[in-house]
């Protein structure tokens, strides 16, 4: 197609007047199939700035002094190298042979011409090998195929080369104080290097055409890029870190003024040139200020993330599976040190990866995939570190997670992040920030080790960890590894440090909780100025999606209390009304004029009882505690030695046993569905008393539930002797032995080992063959109650009356059946 001058163009009723622009013919191929396929063709001239030409390799200083280290194209078998390509398989392997894929008529003639390029280059060459991959073709983004080798089938025999790539991140954080920079990309560099000649005959591929092997490395081997950054290596060892870069095929040279540049330039093609490794001149850059690799863009300002790279993220389609979910943070995860807490607002998608969590797209994933994308695109600049000078670290933790971020002169370097894991959610608040301080340090100890750092936190206790006296394990094992390095820990208020606080603060507990298990936590989150009080309505709603639950006999549970929402304060409520107490005022009056007095007035000025709040004669503050601790929907109405035992661990007031006996006396649902339990008189014989715990255990069935969707009507209930810890897992009213013995295998043996010893009665599954056969295997012990005397297995049946006393209640206090 023909431009010639375009003068006017009248697009509908706008005249447009263009330019006088240059005849050139222009690729008519694509533009001509889509017409013929009935598409709209429209012809436009675009006012603008011409193209820039690319630069002629004549025009360009040092590199024109190059020109055969850039050839238009590399023919014949490259020379002995220090690094030759081998390929190690595992023992006992046996040669593969694949049968070739089906190829289109336009790629058949694709194939015989690049095979005879490659014959031509002495690439390749007719084989008669035992080995045999197929081939298929990957159209590159001009359009173009690209051959390639299917290779799977040797990659899985092949050993694997544990040669390590660069971290990317190690690559940048030698670029502090450049300026000026280029860029050299190898022609087809994996064909620069030879492949051991006792190893050629691997790479076999079979065609229609017929049966070759490479003589020089090829794509898609699981070695090649570990080989190839080993020659690169060895190539530029002695530049390295001082003014190269190199990662795999890609060269990049950094220098801080133009006349340092033209040196360093000169040294890397002149090594080219020695090693006989050729460049290709059209994706090469030279004498540039500001350049993009491997993703990011690098400047005299400091690292930003490429705009071209981002537009893959920014451009992610929702994901509709749990494979989508993963490649997507996988993408997005390159950027993360751009991200002020990234693990945070990633978490509602990281949830959907947890195994046995169904894949559920609600709103709290969809704005953490907006935000993630947004954050992305929006990233700002990171200043390159500057070698041997001070850094400042500020860490922040909360019950949702743990971030820091690392400055060095008032610019950010990184931040980091990640989410607490299961055994960390226990942490009090002064280990969750310590913990954050040893994240930060492991994480960024390339850094900080051997250079002097401040690490800034708002806990202000962490000041004194070098001097304090008493330290449990955990602190005392974090100590050593602290004084590895020579850091100060400094005091930064809450609201200063807004880098780091920015992480999610909010917590899933609930009001009566989080005085009574987490007082630290409730200074933390008071001093944010954030009030807890609460609320039925949001613990039912939480209480629907509870499904399993592993608790301890005799009460069910671990008392959840309530759920939290921003409320009055119940905090500033009790320590309001100790003020009008008499009680409470002669009591503080003991704890500070006595030494030896088990009252004492913590930090926020509320009275305690050693480490128990002292709740005042106020009738109401007492009924809503009392009643959190019965009624919400965690605590499931709880017996009067489970509640008191529950609630003296962290409050206090005189007669509190007794109230709490009289409350549950006189709860009307605990009347309704509670029978009479009193052991009756007669003779009883003890079993033996475990040693340790799950080494004997009792296990019975409890069925005659609704009927669920999966067909589960029936609860299996396996109770330790010792420990009491009970398991309640659902099942089918007719599961099979064979099925019971997966299950148990599955949801006990793999969490706590098989048992010595099992207590049952006669069920017939538990008497059967198969079950007998079973736990003989297992080395396990069966021991059967005698017919009619379910005392026998009392432990099971205890827990059982106790499940079925809280799911009556259950049913009375939220409706159901």
């Amino acid at each position: 197609m023909e431009i010639e001058t375009l003068r006017e163009v009248n697009l509908g009723y706008v005249p447009i007047v263009l330019r006088e622009i240059p005849s050139r013919r222009i690729m008519t191929k694509k533009p001509r199939h889509l017409v013929q396929a009935g598409c709209d063709a429209y012809l436009a001239a675009v006012i603008g700035e011409a193209a820039e030409e690319k630069a002629s390799i004549d025009t360009i200083a040092v590199v024109k002094e190059f020109k055969d280290v850039f050839p238009d194209g590399i023919a014949g078998v490259p020379p002995d190298r220090e690094v030759e390509f081998g390929i190690e398989l595992l023992p006992g392997t046996t040669p593969i042979s694949k049968t070739p894929y089906r190829m289109a008529p336009a790629e058949m003639k694709e194939l015989k011409v690049q095979l005879e390029e490659l014959l031509a280059k002495g690439f390749i060459r007719p084989s008669s090998s035992p080995w045999g991959a197929p081939v298929l073709f990957v159209r590159k983004k001009d359009g173009t195929l690209r051959l390639c080798i299917d290779y799977r089938e040797l990659n899985k025999v092949t050993v694997k080369n544990r040669y390590p790539l660069p971290h990317i991140d190690d690559l940048f954080d030698q670029l502090q104080g450049s300026s000026v920079y280029s860029k050299i990309d190898l022609r087809t560099g994996y064909h620069q290097l030879k492949i051991r000649p006792s190893d050629v005959e691997k790479t076999a591929f079979r065609t229609r055409y017929g049966h070759y092997e490479f003589l020089v490395m090829p794509f898609g081997l699981t070695n090649a890029p570990a080989a190839f950054m080993d020659l690169m290596n060895r190539v530029f060892r002695e530049f390295l870190d001082a003014f190269v870069v190199v990662f795999i095929d890609d060269i990049l040279i950094y220098s801080r003024s133009f006349e340092e540049h033209a040196k360093h330039l000169r040294i890397v093609l002149n090594r080219l040139r020695e090693c006989k490794l050729y460049g290709k001149f059209s994706k090469c850059e030279f004498w540039l200020s500001k350049v993009a690799f491997l993703g990011h863009v690098i400047s005299g300002e400091g690292l930003a993330v490429d705009p071209s790279k981002v537009q893959a993220v920014t451009e992610w389609s929702q994901p509709k599976s749990v494979s989508e979910i993963r490649s997507f943070l996988g993408l997005a995860g390159y950027y993360r040190r751009f991200v002020a807490g990234f693990s945070q607002i990633a978490k509602p998608l990281t949830e959907l990866l947890h195994k046995g969590v169904k894949f559920v797209w609600e709103e709290r994933q969809e704005k953490s995939f907006q935000e993630l994308k947004n954050r992305i695109v929006t990233a700002p600049v990171l200043a390159m570190p500057i070698s041997g000078r001070e850094y400042d670290v500020y860490t922040d933790a909360s019950k949702s997670g743990l971030g820091c971020v690392l400055m060095q002169e008032k610019h950010v370097i990184a931040y980091a992040s990640r989410q607490l894991r299961p055994h960390e959610q226990n942490y009090p608040t002064h280990d969750l920030e310590l913990a954050v301080v040893i994240f930060a340090l492991k994480i960024w100890r390339h850094y900080l080790y051997g250079v002097k750092c401040k690490i800034y936190t708002d806990h202000q206790s962490l000041k004194y960890i070098f001097t304090q006296k008493e330290l449990n394990l955990r602190q005392r094992r974090w100590l050593e590894l602290m004084k590895d390095y020579d850091l100060e820990i400094l005091y930064h208020a809450g609201k200063a440090n807004l880098v780091a606080d920015a992480l999610s603060r909010k917590s899933r507990m609930n009001a009566v909780t989080l005085l009574t298990q987490e007082p630290r936590l409730l200074e933390e989150m008071r001093r944010m100025e954030l009030q807890v009080g609460v609320s039925h309505e949001l613990g039912q709603r939480m209480l629907s999606r509870v499904q399993t639950v592993s608790v301890t006999s005799p009460v069910l549970m671990t008392v959840l209390l309530a759920a939290i929402e921003v409320q009055p304060d119940l905090h500033d409520r009790i320590q309001a009304a100790q003020v009008m107490d008499d009680n409470c005022k002669r009591f503080k009056e003991r704890a500070e004029d006595e030494k030896e007095t088990p009252f004492r007035v913590d930090e926020s000025g509320v009275l305690r009882f050693r480490n128990r709040i002292c709740v005042p004669n106020d009738a109401g503050i007492k009924a809503l505690i009392l009643s959190e601790a019965h009624e919400s929907g965690y605590a499931l109405h709880p017996g009067e030695v489970k509640m008191y035992q529950d609630l003296r661990k962290y409050f206090w007031w005189p007669g509190m046993k007794k109230e709490v006996a009289r409350f549950v006396e006189k709860c009307l649902i605990c009347q309704q569905v509670k029978a009479d339990r009193k052991k009756s008189a007669g003779l009883l014989q003890t079993l033996r008393r475990p040693k340790s715990k799950f080494e004997s255990i009792t296990m019975d069935f409890v069925s005659g539930f609704p009927k669920t969707k999966g067909r589960i009507e029936a609860v299996w209930v396996i109770v330790d002797r010792l420990t009491k810890v009970a398991h309640f897992i659902p099942i089918r009213a007719d599961v099979a032995a064979k099925e019971l013995a997966e299950i148990f295998l599955r949801n006990f043996c793999k969490y706590h080992g098989c048992p010595q010893e099992i207590i049952s009665d006669r069920d017939g599954r538990f008497i059967s063959h198969f079950w007998k056969s079973f736990q003989e295997a297992m080395g396990t012990k069966l021991k059967f109650s005698s017919a009619h005397h379910p005392q026998t297995d009392g432990q099971s049946e205890r827990t059982i009356q106790t499940l079925e006393d809280m799911l009556r209640a259950c049913a009375l206090s939220f409706g159901g059946s």
